[in-house]
């Protein structure tokens, strides 16, 4: 329980920080940029939220008792609302976050709410993994006319081939040298490749020790 507790504190630095801008005299008088600040606020919530559902959803995956709730989404905006939400992150730290959306088709057939935790888990990684002045990139492409794949480059710590095998397993966490700020309870990729699977797609990692890691995500698009 001790671990868990720091799935819920990226969420909380966020609104912390997003609840401090709004309050900042640059931003109080400033009517777009409170709505900014207070969206954000709102959808770190609802993620909160969805990392309970998240903790409740991997005891069920062990059992193979879940449900997706499917419907055609349109997975830029999902890339889109991720960005927006983890940037005050990223630029705390003097990071930025490059966005290069590529695929011409982008619907598909997902749960909004796992397909977003997915992306969020991926970039969230990113970051957490990143020194500092972290440099993340996401982008799609389309690789036929049956799939879109979205890939989320850092300039990171990187892994070691041994790392990268294990890297799915539940609870495993890479070893961070001299990075002692990662927290988590080890479910994160654990959760995204077993709801990347449920969406019948595939998940794969490349990664140098010292040069950063890249995940490359592969979902099926929408048919109409």
């Amino acid at each position: 329980m001790n671990n868990m507790t720091h799935e819920f504190k990226t969420p909380i630095a966020t609104i912390s920080l997003a609840s401090d801008s709004i309050l900042s005299p640059m931003i109080i008088n400033s009517p777009d940029k409170i709505k900014r600040f207070a969206d954000i606020i709102k959808q770190e919530n609802r993620r909160m939220l969805s990392q309970v559902e998240k903790v409740l959803q991997m005891a069920l995956l062990d059992k193979h008792d879940f449900q997706l709730s499917l419907k055609t989404i349109d997975i830029h905006e999902i890339i889109r609302q991720a960005v927006n939400n983890i940037n005050l992150q990223v630029t705390q730290r003097n990071g930025i976050i490059d966005m290069d959306l590529n695929a011409n088709h982008s619907l598909v057939n997902a749960d909004q709410t796992h397909l977003t935790n997915i992306i969020y888990n991926l970039l969230d990684n990113a970051n957490k993994y990143s020194p500092e002045e972290p440099h993340i990139q996401i982008s799609t492409r389309n690789t036929n006319n049956m799939n879109i794949e979205i890939s989320v480059k850092d300039n990171g710590i990187g892994m070691t081939k041994e790392s990268q095998k294990l890297i799915f397993e539940k609870f495993y966490r890479v070893p961070t040298g001299n990075i002692h700020n990662v927290k988590g309870f080890g479910l994160g990729l654990s959760y995204v490749k077993a709801m990347t699977l449920a969406h019948n797609g595939k998940i794969r990692v490349i990664s140098e020790l010292g040069q950063g890691t890249t995940f490359i995500l592969d979902l099926p698009l929408h048919i109409s």
